[in-house]
């Protein structure tokens, strides 16, 4: 019933047209609206209003004029920023602009060698976090015994494979179909066309984008629920076509076929996206164009690789990846309740939890065209990578580990844990509403009796309220709905806390780069904002 009526709601919303936007959040990528302090966020604003095109949007003229402002001078800050990675090294090397001029690049990753050695880490990654998740522990001693024994590296790599060798194939058709199936949605449900930012290269074009992804993501579990196909013959001969509910424990007894089947096809894709980037008359990525092979294959040279009206990019961004994590996570919850004959509250909770994650950032598609994701990034092995494989099969640790090693927390636990999320939650929408609503309207009744810092550039930064607590406490409330994720799997294992400890280190990363970038754009003025602000992430600590 509830796909049936989040299908029928999202057609109805889809056929109504444009809607007004809500705080933004569009995934695990799309925190970085944010990125460029407080008074970065009237850039968004005016780029989702006009690509919204808001019969309701600011018209002061003052607020028009500072929106102008920032957009240039976001866009020129954007250069060479990336947000995959938790740590970050910049190199420089001499090349050629298109001119023949000399101009010095800025490598991050550590280089080309960084970036090789980071695209031959992370699929390892992604396994044995798998495997460490089926066994519920570190499991080093395995480990080491593949260095004696390099022939049983298939009990981590391909487990299955071992019994049906033709498992790595049929798993990669089974990817290669989820693939499509979301194409084909994407291509052929109710959409609304929306234009994207300006282009950099100065012409003015704004690319089209089909937006559906809620639409598509209801339609899927509908499919799931009650539109799977089946062959089922009478014992004549004769066979006939019934639907009924997906066999989604297949995801769990294959989780980690699949997860290599996904990395296969990821390396293939971005070999085809790095070969056509040397075409004539494409709009390459300044950061993705340094004439390094390795580099420039993980980073990703065209800005944004299509066909026709077929984005790769904000299609993968959302799509397979992030509704591929929620179909994980109720295999896992269906594979419980076969081996256990009921369903813990730890998996009730992560379910509800990383469900609400996953529908808040297709809901708001439209947000990630403002992301530099989009925006500026290009896309190659790292953003096809961390869309398609990182996000299904590292988000998805905790449901993994909890069908076989659940820790049957109590009542009282578990109301500790939901307190602990729905803190985060209200720190992150209630930081994020404040600043939303100050950048559409200062003198709204809700926002008008916050004090702010007027910058020598004309704009204002937040200096109370939420933004008066910590220059980050965005930050803050999205790490611990995070948390919360983890603490549903106990405490006997640290596996879970992968992704409270990788996000963490990647949100001190983002929050190094942005007071970087801050204090080149807003030179003393930014000195004396983090004298009235001095904590970046929790106020009186740090």
């Amino acid at each position: 019933v509830i796909p049936a009526l989040g299908f029928a709601l999202s057609v109805n919303a889809s056929l109504r047209g444009p809607c007004a936007m809500v705080a933004a959040r569009a995934a695990a990528k799309a925190e970085n609206i944010a990125a460029n302090g407080l008074e970065s966020d009237t850039t968004t604003l005016k780029s989702i209003t006009e690509t919204l095109d808001f019969s309701d949007s600011v018209d002061d003229s003052k607020s028009k004029r500072e929106d102008g402002n920032a957009d240039k001078n976001t866009r020129s800050n954007d250069r060479n920023i990336s947000e995959v990675s938790s740590t970050k090294k910049t190199n420089t090397e001499e090349s050629a602009d298109k001119d023949g001029h000399d101009r010095i690049f800025d490598y991050e990753f550590g280089g080309p060698a960084g970036a090789l050695a980071t695209t031959l880490a992370l699929p390892a990654v992604v396994l044995v976090l798998a495997h460490f998740a089926s066994v519920g522990h570190v499991d080093l001693k395995t480990l080491q015994f593949l260095w004696v024994d390099p022939k049983s590296l298939h009990s981590i790599l391909c487990p299955g494979c071992s019994e049906d060798l033709f498992i790595l194939v049929k798993c990669t058709c089974g990817i290669a179909a989820w693939f499509l199936f979301q194409v084909a949605l994407e291509r052929c449900l109710p959409c609304e066309l929306v234009k994207g930012p300006p282009l950099k290269d100065g012409s003015g074009t704004r690319l089209v984008y089909r937006i559906n992804g809620h639409l598509a993501f209801w339609f899927t579990l509908l499919v799931v629920e009650v539109g799977w196909p089946y062959l089922e013959g009478d014992g004549s001969g004769t066979w006939r076509v019934q639907f009924g509910r997906a066999p989604l424990t297949l995801l769990y007894d294959f989780y980690t076929e699949l997860a290599l089947a996904t990395i296969i096809l990821c390396c293939g894709l971005s070999i085809y996206l790095y070969l056509r980037s040397f075409k004539t008359g494409l709009l390459l990525a300044d950061g993705g164009n340094s004439g390094n092979h390795f580099y420039d294959f993980f980073i990703g040279r065209e800005l944004n690789p299509r066909w026709g009206s077929f984005d790769w990019k904000e299609f993968c961004e959302l799509r397979p990846g992030l509704i591929g994590w929620a179909l994980l996570n109720m295999a896992m919850m269906a594979k419980q309740y076969e081996k256990l004959g009921y369903i813990s509250g730890s998996m009730i909770l992560v379910n509800i939890f990383q469900f609400l994650y996953v529908w808040d950032g297709l809901y708001q598609e439209r947000a990630i065209l403002t992301t530099m994701d989009i925006t500026t990034d290009g896309f190659g092995f790292m953003l096809v990578f961390g869309d398609l494989a990182w996000v299904p099969f590292t988000y998805s640790l905790q449901a993994r580990y909890l069908v076989d090693h659940d820790p049957n927390l109590g009542l009282l636990a578990l109301a500790a844990i939901v307190a602990t999320n729905c803190l985060g939650y209200t720190i992150f929408r209630g930081a994020n509403g404040q600043k939303d609503a100050f950048r559409r309207n200062p003198d709204a009744p809700e926002v008008s009796h916050l004090t702010y810092l007027q910058t020598k550039r004309g704009t204002r930064l937040l200096t109370s309220g939420w933004w008066g607590m910590a220059r980050k406490i965005n930050y803050t409330g999205d790490w611990i709905m995070g948390l919360s994720w983890c603490m549903v799997c106990g405490f006997e294992s640290i596996v879970p806390y992968y992704y409270a400890i990788y996000f963490a280190i990647l949100l001190v990363h983002r929050s190094i780069r942005d007071d970087h970038m801050c204090r080149a754009k807003y030179g003393a003025d930014w000195e004396k904002y983090k004298s009235l602000v001095p904590y970046r992430f929790i106020p009186g600590v740090i």
